[in-house]
């Protein structure tokens, strides 16, 4: 497997590091699994035994989050972050169909997931409707429980816009006889451009594209796959790409014979084609991941400069996460977790500008997060962290943050 990535010499020292990092845990022969791996909120309703036909779940997230490390003071947030309702319903054996309604904020209501599931085998799955877009570790397992922080990494935010769905179909499955699950959909793309405005920024890239299934414009097709490979035990490792065009409203009634317009509504689509490399590895007591995300964007020239943005050319960023499960060495047979952790995270979303945009040093950002999560029962963790956080802006004086939170999922 070969990725070849065009990078500035100052990064690549870094990248070497996580390569390394991954082979030699894909080299490693481990005596323990995570469930966690293979199973998200969906997948785990759909695969759920039960007499009844309909399986209801939830997961929340409730945060305290507190700026420090400066001169000036800061009040605290506290806040129900994220509230999530899982339905799920048999109409057989073979047919499913299953939907999260989530309540951000208290006041936000959106509908993450909603698709129908057609298992034809185990090797082979229908499915369309709402769908997460498998790219990295967090958009498909953003689960409260399944991560260690009390936040999500900001890779998963400004570089993978989760939580990252749209609308679309495709099949997917596992091929358990070479250990191997995979992905095939497509999907409406994000809208770039809308009633005047662009929406990729370059301080959060295509965050702020995101349909989300509200009247989704369909310009163009996008194409997203991933494999994942999880044939030694404990280990993890999975490769996705993401490949198409963002969608605009400036082809709405657009005279073809008019080369002018035409050439104009173009300068409003951008070219997006996307890489990720994750890996989660548990060997006993000790937890590792990481993931690379790269994505290169094309007509950023047109597409800037027709909209008054800044989008980047080529966004980048990567982590590598460690932590240590120090329960066992203090109690057998127990089912509670104690992990210290710390993670290192590395993002730019002006990694590189083809275009009149200046690069933006705040935008070549970096933190370092460690903490601890405690497990107190399956299902239910108290975690807490400090984060460091840094970007190239010169003297620029670096921002922390504490965290408290819960998590909860069934």
């Amino acid at each position: 497997m070969l990725f070849i990535i065009i990078l500035n010499k100052q990064r690549l020292k870094r990248l070497k590091f996580i390569a390394i990092a991954i082979l030699i845990a894909t080299n490693i022969q481990a005596q323990q699994t995570d469930t966690s791996f293979n199973q998200n909120a969906a997948n785990t309703l759909l695969k759920k035994n039960s007499r009844s036909k309909l399986t209801i779940g939830t997961y929340a997230q409730i945060d305290y989050n507190q700026q420090v490390g400066d001169t000036v003071r800061h009040s605290g947030t506290m806040d129900v972050h994220r509230l999530v309702l899982l339905l799920a319903y048999k109409f057989s054996e073979k047919v499913g169909f299953v939907t999260e309604i989530e309540v951000e904020h208290v006041k936000e209501i959106f509908i993450e997931q909603a698709f129908l599931n057609i298992q034809l085998n185990d090797w082979i799955n229908l499915r369309g409707g709402l769908m997460l877009v498998p790219m990295g570790i967090i958009n498909e397992y953003h689960e409260p429980t399944t991560f260690l922080s009390v936040e999500r990494p900001l890779i998963d935010k400004y570089i993978v816009p989760t939580t990252w769905r749209e609308m679309g179909l495709g099949v997917g499955g596992h091929i358990n006889s070479v250990s191997i699950a995979y992905q095939l959909y497509m999907f409406n793309g994000f809208l770039g451009y809308a009633d005047g405005n662009a929406k990729f920024r370059g301080v959060d890239g295509y965050r702020k594209g995101r349909q989300k299934a509200a009247q989704s414009v369909f310009t163009f097709p996008n194409l997203s796959a991933k494999i994942d490979y999880y044939g030694i035990p404990g280990l993890k490792v999975g490769l996705a790409g993401y490949i198409g065009k963002s969608g605009t409203t400036s082809y709405n009634n657009l005279n073809t014979s008019n080369e002018i317009a035409v050439e104009t509504a173009d300068s409003s689509v951008v070219s997006i084609a996307m890489v990720g490399l994750d890996a989660r590895y548990r060997f006993r007591n000790i937890l590792t991941r990481g993931q690379l995300i790269y994505s290169r964007n094309q007509n950023t020239a047109a597409y800037n400069v027709f909209g008054q943005t800044d989008l980047g050319s080529v966004l980048m960023g990567y982590y590598l996460e460690f932590g240590y499960n120090f329960w066992s060495l203090m109690a057998n047979n127990t089912k509670h977790d104690l992990i210290p952790f710390v993670r290192y995270e590395y993002y730019n979303t002006h990694q590189k500008i083809y275009s009149d945009a200046i690069k933006n040093p705040a935008y070549d950002r970096s933190d370092i997060t460690f903490g601890i999560s405690f497990k107190v029962v399956e299902g239910a963790v108290i975690k807490a962290d400090y984060q460091i956080f840094k970007n190239q802006v010169e003297n620029s004086r670096s921002v922390n943050m504490f965290n408290m939170g819960i998590g909860i999922w069934f």
